[in-house]
């Protein structure tokens, strides 16, 4: 059996610990549905406490990749696709990083002025016209995501030239030379308006997980705002960061 090595990394040994069994997880090791090793198991295999080895299974029932406990075993839940920085600029590209085939169906696309709101946003004055898609996204035929995006009209144009069923809105831009540098992202929770409902299939008021997102050019202009909602149960939001190196993440407060 492979036993646990202290490492020099600054991090605690249950942190350490929770990471061999996420990498157990994601390589099959420990299948989904399958119990997991006992706690004396894992205590004589890696040559841990026992208080060490219940630490790092609970930071593993916190992000939802086991169940169990209060006298049922741990087993390995049933994966939730993960979404990493990384890939936020595209959700077809965060569907093939997985292995997943993304599919899209355009509701509508159309130009219309920005509404003060969405011209405050985007740095527009009210009345400015921006392109605006509807589409919903899925995950080998599976309804995902509610995709609301709004381009400047200078991008937003080559729009109607494109089949928005075909494939990545940015993937199709960036191959046209436009300039998407940049993301800026606000995670959120919020309830399903009737637009949701109608094409996620869940009820009305439902909690979905939002993205809302800016996307910069170089020089700093606002291109695209979108706002992006999720079927919580089929995506989530990872952030990777060490002592050593930190996201650029921060926590913003809600205004009531």
């Amino acid at each position: 059996m492979l036993k646990y090595v202290p490492s020099i990394s600054d991090e605690p040994i249950h942190q350490q610990l929770s990471e061999l069994f996420r990498e157990k997880i994601s390589s099959g090791d420990w299948k989904e549905g399958r119990p997991l090793p006992s706690e004396a198991e894992l205590c004589a295999q890696h040559g841990v406490s026992r208080g060490t080895v219940r630490q790092a299974l609970a930071s593993l029932r916190s992000e939802g990749m086991v169940t169990g406990g209060r006298g049922k075993p741990p087993v390995v839940a049933r994966p939730v696709p993960s979404q990493s920085f990384a890939t936020f600029m595209s959700f077809s590209e965060w569907a093939h990083s997985l292995g997943r085939e993304p599919g899209q169906r355009t509701v509508e696309i159309a130009r219309r002025p920005a509404g003060e709101d969405l011209a405050g946003k985007m740095g527009l004055r009210p009345g400015e016209p921006v392109i605006q898609v509807l589409r919903l996204r899925s995950l080998d035929g599976k309804p995902t995501m509610v995709e609301r995006s709004n381009f400047i009209a200078e991008v937003g144009n080559a729009l109607f030239g494109f089949d928005t069923d075909s494939g990545s809105i940015f993937g199709y831009l960036t191959s046209r030379g436009v300039d998407l540098t940049r993301g800026r992202h606000v995670i959120d929770a919020v309830g399903a308006d009737a637009t949701d409902a109608e094409l996620l299939g869940v009820e009305p008021g439902a909690a979905l997980l939002r993205e809302h997102r800016l996307t910069y050019a170089a020089d700093g202009r606002i291109l695209e705002c979108s706002d992006d909602r999720y079927l919580p149960h089929l995506a989530n939001f990872v952030i990777e960061n060490t002592r050593a190196s930190r996201a650029a993440l921060v926590r913003v407060p809600l205004v009531a």
